[in-house]
């Protein structure tokens, strides 16, 4: 077959070295040609006793036969794959077998610096006169060096003297900010990662990989180059890639997120080329390497101002939208709203008179960083990670200077990991695939994940919680990372140490829960009268929250001031819940309101400036009810019209909010006088969950209800309505088998269900 045969070469390809030879061979047998003296057998004599002479004598059928068994390959397949595959593939796969990557890489490196030296002695052989051979050549080299020290070191002083100056300041200044770990020296394993079963799962299917890249590459296929892992901090990321390297038993090679962020342009790159080169030695050397880039966004980004961005606006801080108590009674979701509120939001007066971070001086200087560690660090590791494989090393350098074909370069099975908070800001070139091939979130974990965490670290310390307090525990703490998690279980032990115990108790958890969410209480002493209200105003709210929500838990309700927020109940939801529901909204901006109703049912119609940030909550998730959710009476959102929804003035953006507001202001009335109705009825209970508070500062959910009474969301459960009202098994006793699987709203499509965008850091 054509397949089977060598490629054809040109002809000039055939006969440079051929020519060359006789080129050189003429020059010096006519230089010895001195008829009749000497005649041209003669010349050719002395030119074989000569070093030089000999090897240009042998070289050249030894080329010729090289070029006889070139063309015969050209014509016959059979002929040349026996030397391919047969001879000279037998060899490789026989070395292959018998050596381990390691091992190849010694002998190779030995028989090359046997060639070289052979090479230096042939040289200083033709050009040194008291020396007869090469092995003498090289036993005599350090007598001839010393005895031509002085113009050697002339010759070579000034050029190198120049090139050591710039050498050794681009050297020092491209060290550091990239260790070294080897396998015996990693003890952390993938035992040691709770809480993120399925993304370890993940991972191992890659490293598999690594670890025996034949089972995919004699498939045609290859080893995944690198994986992305991306979520919030603290949720183990780096401790994935360490637990990684344990695992794989490679060495491990850890690249600081500031090393390539670098004073002088040019240092990067030399960093990101040195960084390579190591790995590329690593990998030949153990049979592979992982290279773990920490917050890889510092590196993997062309900068803020290339990409049309800037820096990052600084949020409200909660206790400006809170007002006196903080929102911590909202769900997560009303939560959101709250803050996507407030962040769309212009400066105010105060913060637009002073130069902040967006300010054009400020994006100027903070864009002159590149954002990406320097001016072409970026597009040079882009490159080293999947560019064109050039044929490397000095044996190559050679090859190609004799006109020969090198050598292809090795399968450098380099396994790159990166971690970042914020994925949005890496460039695309990076993730696409053949740079990183898998991208996996390492998010929050669930609730059995806590469980599993918090089992983990509670086993390295004394602790008499039981197993259902630690499942309790875990429901108690949504969105906890690992890292929380370990900061709160050591809280709870210097908590206990404080008090002269090793032992870590119920109490000591449920304290350092609280301090680490709250904040440590200022110890402001209120005056009695206001203490009483505002003990009022949270246990309106704690009440309300209680009655209405039948998922969730009052997790703590306080009256103990922390910075600007005078007290505030915060609530635990039981469910992983992903939307909320008109009714679940509704129950939010009742509590809301409870504190309202509450002041003004017990101080004669008078309330205090502490609803206000109460009342701000509540108005901006009706309006997003009504404007943006079709939960009012109009079906238009005003999210999807534009600032001049009609092109022409009159703006009706005007009129549009004037008929919202009126439907805003009726929804928040009918919500009040709902729960200014509920609050009448359980007056002592609220009246009690006060006197407590006044009595003990902070009180615990569990406290609550039992001061209550009657179970989480009684109100609720009494009278569903809507989504709570209806159940699956309500449409297949209507519609019977078959019919209507999937139920009103089931497999929506609707905006942010099923969204693949990255999330926008806050």
């Amino acid at each position: 077959m054509k397949a089977d045969v060598r490629r054809r070469s040109p002809t000039w390809d055939r006969m440079k070295f051929i020519v060359l030879i006789l080129f050189f061979l003429g020059v010096s047998v006519s230089a010895k040609v001195n008829a009749p003296f000497t005649t041209f057998a003669q010349a050719l004599q002395d030119t074989w006793n000569e070093t030089f002479g000999r090897i240009l004598i042998v070289a050249l059928p030894v080329e010729i036969l090289r070029q006889i068994h070139y063309y015969v390959s050209e014509k016959v397949g059979s002929y040349n794959r026996f030397w391919s595959q047969g001879f000279f593939g037998g060899m490789e796969r026989q070395a292959h077998r018998r050596f381990k990557p390691w091992t190849r890489f010694r002998l190779g490196r030995y028989i090359r610096i046997m060639v070289f030296l052979l090479i230096l002695g042939a040289v200083v052989d033709y050009f040194v006169a008291d020396v007869s051979s090469p092995i003498e050549a090289l036993v005599q080299l350090p007598r001839i060096l010393a005895r031509n020290l002085q113009q050697f070191i002339m010759f070579l002083f000034y050029p190198l003297f120049l090139i050591l100056q710039f050498g050794a300041l681009f050297w020092f200044l491209s060290r550091g900010g990239v260790d070294t770990v080897m396998p015996e020296e990693i003890e952390t394993r993938y035992s040691d990662v709770w809480g993120q079963d399925h993304v370890l799962d993940l991972v191992q299917e890659n490293v598999g990989f690594l670890e025996r890249p034949d089972e995919i590459e004699a498939k045609g296929g290859y080893i995944p180059g690198g994986i992305l892992l991306w979520g919030p901090p603290g949720t183990g990321k780096t401790l994935i890639a360490e637990a990684t390297a344990g695992e794989v038993g490679i060495p491990f090679v850890f690249v600081e997120p500031g090393a390539f962020v670098n004073m002088f342009m040019g240092v990067g790159i030399l960093k990101v080329k040195g960084l390579f080169r190591k790995l590329r030695k690593l990998a030949l050397r153990h049979g592979g390497v992982i290279v773990f880039f920490d917050e890889a966004d510092a590196l993997g980004s062309r900068g803020g101002l290339a990409q049309g961005g800037g820096p990052p606006q600084p949020a409200h801080p909660l206790s400006d939208i809170a007002g006196c108590n903080g929102p911590s009674y909202l769900s997560a979701q009303s939560m959101s709203i709250i803050e996507d509120g407030y962040s769309v939001a212009g400066p105010s007066p105060a913060e637009s008179d002073n130069p902040g971070p967006g300010t054009l001086l400020d994006r100027i200087i903070v864009g002159g960083g590149m954002g990406g560690g320097g001016m072409g660090t970026l597009q040079a590791l882009l490159t080293e990670i999947s560019g064109l494989q050039k044929p490397r090393g000095i044996s190559n350098k050679f090859r190609k200077m004799l006109g020969m074909k090198p050598k292809p370069p090795p399968k450098y099975r380099i396994f790159i990991m990166m971690a970042t908070n914020l994925p949005s800001v890496l460039d695309p070139a990076l993730l696409r695939p053949g740079r990183i091939d898998r991208i996996y979130k390492v998010g929050y974990p669930t609730k059995e994940g806590r469980k599993r965490t918090f089992e983990g670290y509670l086993a390295k310390v004394e602790h008499s919680l039981t197993k259902h307090q630690i499942d309790e525990l875990a429901a108690k703490t949504p969105y906890y990372s690992g890292a929380k998690v370990k900061d709160l279980v050591n809280e709870a032990l210097i908590l206990a140490k404080r008090d002269d115990r090793d032992k870590i108790r119920w109490e000591d958890i449920w304290k350092a829960k609280t301090l680490k969410e709250m904040g440590p209480a200022e110890g402001f002493e209120y005056v009695e009268r206001e203490e009483f209200a505002v003990a009022i105003h949270e246990a309106s709210h704690a009440v309300a929250a209680h009655l209405l929500k039948a998922h969730h838990n009052i997790d703590v309700a306080t009256i103990e001031r922390r910075g600007d927020v005078g007290g505030f109940v915060s609530y635990i939801a039981l469910e992983d819940r992903f939307v909320q529901w008109k009714t679940e909204l509704e129950v939010d901006i009742k509590v809301s309101l409870a504190s309202l109703a509450g002041e003004r049912m017990f101080f004669d119609g008078d309330n205090s400036m502490g609803v206000g940030g109460d009342l701000r909550n509540g108005t901006t998730i009706a309006s997003r009810m009504i404007g943006v959710w079709g939960m009012g009476e109009n079906l238009a959102s005003s999210a999807g019209l534009p600032q001049h929804a009609l092109d022409q003035p009159p703006d009706p953006t005007g009129e549009i909010a004037k008929g919202m507001n009126s439907q805003v202001e009726r929804r928040l009335r009918r919500l009040y006088d709902e729960v200014y109705g509920m609050i009448e009825e359980h007056q002592s209970a609220v009246f009690n969950v006060a006197v407590r508070l006044q009595q003990k500062k902070t009180i615990s959910g569990d406290e609550v209800a039992r001061i209550i009474g009657v179970e989480a969301g009684a109100v609720t459960k009494r009278k569903p309505v809507g989504f709570a009202a209806v159940s699956v098994d309500d449409y297949r006793h209507t519609l019977g088998p078959g019919g209507g699987s999937n139920g009103p709203g089931i497999g929506s499509d609707g905006p942010g269900m099923g969204s693949t965008d990255w999330p926008s850091p806050r």
